[in-house]
């Protein structure tokens, strides 16, 4: 069962039996190890959304994981259905099994092919409704939060030439190609082919590095 603080236990498939009209009057929220991990409902004064949640952990990434694993549409936002699916998804019907996943979760960033596709799915959840671009300061909150985690070296560098040089919203592709870009490319940048086919931005991004003496011109 989840238990939600105020109101004891409800099971899962209470939640789903729950009709729009007694969802709109509720707020539950779960308490993990004193911080908010899940608000399960929020008080909607129309029925046009199923519901809206939040989730609060240990940081964005961690909200991020989890927003993946529920595909969720929008950042630190669940549907009903979102939620219900990703909890079952992840075999948790209980606050004990969620606390018991958060090590796996974690543990999925260090999988290539896992953090490809969080990386990837962070574009659209970050991005704002209705928008094909991800605004220039939000792209750069995400790849510090993500490239943290690669550890990358050259995050810190990519984030400042964005706002010297660029200042516009970043498109799908520069944020797609710029993962590639970090996997394939050396710290040195020896194995870098400016004949390649790195987006534009990529290539103006090692101009700035050799302008400014990160790397040794060729």
């Amino acid at each position: 069962m989840l238990k939600f603080r105020g109101i004891g236990e409800i099971t899962l498939n209470y939640i789903k039996e729950m009709d729009m009209q007694e969802m709109k009057t509720q707020i539950y929220v779960c308490d993990l190890l004193g911080e908010l991990l899940l608000l399960v409902c929020l008080h909607l004064s129309t029925f046009a959304y199923d519901l809206a949640g939040y989730f609060w952990h240990d940081g964005l990434l961690m909200q991020l994981v989890v927003s993946w694993h529920m595909k969720a549409a929008t950042m630190c936002e669940f549907s009903k259905q979102e939620f219900i699916d990703g909890l079952e998804t992840l075999g948790i019907d209980s606050l004990e099994k969620f606390r018991e996943k958060i090590p796996f979760m974690r543990s999925e960033l260090k999988d290539e092919q896992k953090f490809r596709e969080i990386y990837n799915f962070a574009f659209g959840w970050a991005k704002e409704k209705g928008q094909k671009s991800l605004a220039l300061d939000t792209a750069i909150g995400m790849w510090q939060l993500l490239f943290a985690e690669k550890q990358w070296p050259f995050v810190d560098h990519w984030c400042q030439f964005l706002q010297a040089r660029h200042n516009k919203a970043i498109s799908r592709d520069t944020w797609s190609q710029l993962l590639e870009f970090a996997r394939a490319v050396d710290s040195s940048l020896t194995n870098y082919d400016a004949e390649g086919a790195w987006p534009y931005l990529i290539d103006e991004f090692v101009e700035y590095l050799k302008e400014n003496g990160v790397i040794q011109k060729s």
